[in-house]
């Protein structure tokens, strides 16, 4: 088995050519190939990006494994440079991992790689921040027990970006993109009470999911609720919450939260969902928050999509997650 740059990973499908002393980089300039020979390095990232192609799991059909190499392909679009911000991301260090290595057939070992992966790189890189481009929601139930095996002790959090609740039964789905979040709680991985949920609306949830919600004691606010109340407030106050009882937050970003016209390329993308406008300020805000230890960005098909609008809008999803970062680092 192959040992780069640790085991259970693949080398980026491909390689961007870099450059030298380029003063105001691309992405794709800008974002470092792991280098393996030199482990002290590791240390000095400020945040590692992983890809997770994996979405066999599907409960639709989805070629959401093909994101992250379509995600790399679209970084050549970007500047590193915030206009709105004025804020140069070029000051972070971000590396990228590769690729966590997939079996063709065998879903449940793909997601033991997956959690092995998560720890490998809190292990090797216990000070930079997780950004994990998937793949399909499943990954993300995977990446937090991971996350969980190397701090048992402490209690984490999520904050859910999403259309759906994904706590679909266990028993009739298995560890499908529908069920990581039940997965966590029959797990006993995170508690109900942890679990905040933004953009559920329309005809996309059965009640029994609700109910199941509710018993859990799971915190949701519908995509009604929160355009009424401003993102910025809705965001914050599920930050605020989670922030005092909680001692890390992972964020997880499902692309079909967008409304179908913007985000074609997610699967389960549905009318009335966020404007990119929204979810833009949405994952900055929550980039800002000093608990939120990881982020994944899942169900992005770019199979599926139109002129890369939704592949883009996941890029900028990063981008703007790492302003946040950058504006933590900053305070």
């Amino acid at each position: 088995m192959s040992s780069y740059p640790y085991p259970l990973l693949n080398p980026p499908p491909f390689s961007w050519t870099r450059g030298e002393n380029v003063s105001e980089p691309k992405v794709h300039q800008w974002i470092e190939p792991i280098d393996a020979h030199h482990q002290e390095e590791w240390g000095a990232y400020d945040a590692v990006i992983l890809g997770v192609p994996l979405s066999r799991s599907s409960i639709s059909a989805s070629s959401a494994s093909e994101n992250p190499e379509a995600f790399r392909r679209a970084w050549k679009s970007f500047t590193t440079y915030n206009l709105d911000e004025e804020l140069d991301l070029s000051e972070l260090r971000v590396v990228d991992l590769g690729d966590v290595r997939e079996h063709v057939t065998d879903i449940s070992i793909c997601h033991q790689n997956i959690r092995d992966a998560m720890k490998a790189i809190q292990s090797n890189h216990p000070n930079s921040l997780p950004i994990m481009i998937g793949g399909d929601h499943s990954i993300t139930a995977q990446l937090i027990k991971g996350y969980k095996d190397i701090h048992p002790k402490e209690r984490v959090g999520i904050l859910q970006l999403d259309t759906h609740f994904d706590l679909r039964d266990l028993t009739d789905n298995g560890p499908s993109n529908g069920t990581p979040i039940r997965n966590l709680l029959e797990n006993q991985v995170v508690r109900g009470e942890d679990v905040y949920n933004i953009g559920l609306h329309g005809f996309f949830n059965a009640r029994s999911l609700k109910t199941y919600a509710d018993e859990a004691g799971v915190n949701y606010v519908t995509m009604k609720e929160a355009r009424k109340k401003g993102m910025e407030q809705v965001i914050g106050e599920a930050l605020r919450e989670l922030e005092a009882k909680v001692d890390k937050i992972y964020f997880t970003v499902d692309m079909d939260v967008l409304d179908i016209s913007a985000g074609p390329g997610a699967p389960a993308a549905t009318p009335g969902g966020m404007y990119v406008h929204e979810l833009l300020e949405a994952v900055q805000i929550a980039g800002a928050s000093d608990k939120v230890c990881a982020m994944d960005i899942v169900c992005l098909d770019p199979t599926k999509d139109v002129a890369q609008a939704t592949v883009k809008t996941g890029v900028h999803v990063m981008l703007s997650f790492l302003t946040g970062f950058m504006q933590r680092k900053e305070q």
